[in-house]
């Protein structure tokens, strides 16, 4: 398939295609006329690297990271498993953050809320959403 229906068919830009290509995270074959040609498989690929760089992996760590995916040894696992346990534990942790950022915040809208004079909703209530429990 063509860069465009890639496009199209993993909702990530062409611009980012090709970057991806740059950093060595996908590979694409060239016409005659120097155009790029993917296989099938390359849409469940940038799907897969957009949720890594979603959750935070650089290119350069992703890169390191496909080879166990692609094609699975002791070697390339080994290493694979060890930046990926380092991964998750940075993921961990700023989920952590998240979520105590997210606290303060709840804690600051409620605090606010308080001092709202009394509106349609209420003593102290201001329109609009509610604060959503935390889970």
């Amino acid at each position: 398939m063509r860069i465009g229906e890639l496009a199209q068919r993993s909702g990530v830009s062409i611009r980012s295609l090709r970057y991806y290509e740059e950093q060595g995270l996908l590979v694409s074959e060239r016409s005659p006329r120097g155009q790029r040609h993917y296989r099938e498989a390359a849409v469940d690929r940038v799907l897969f690297v957009q949720r890594l760089y979603a959750a935070g992996l650089s290119s350069r760590t992703i890169r390191e990271l496909l080879p166990c995916v692609e094609t699975p040894s002791f070697d390339n696992s080994e290493t694979a498993l060890e930046r990926m346990a380092h991964e998750r534990e940075k993921l961990s942790a700023h989920i952590v953050e998240l979520i105590e950022t997210r606290d303060a915040l709840d804690e600051t809208m409620a605090r606010a809320r308080r001092l709202q004079p009394a509106g349609p909703g209420g003593p102290g209530r201001v329109s609009g959403p509610a604060v959503p429990a935390a889970p």
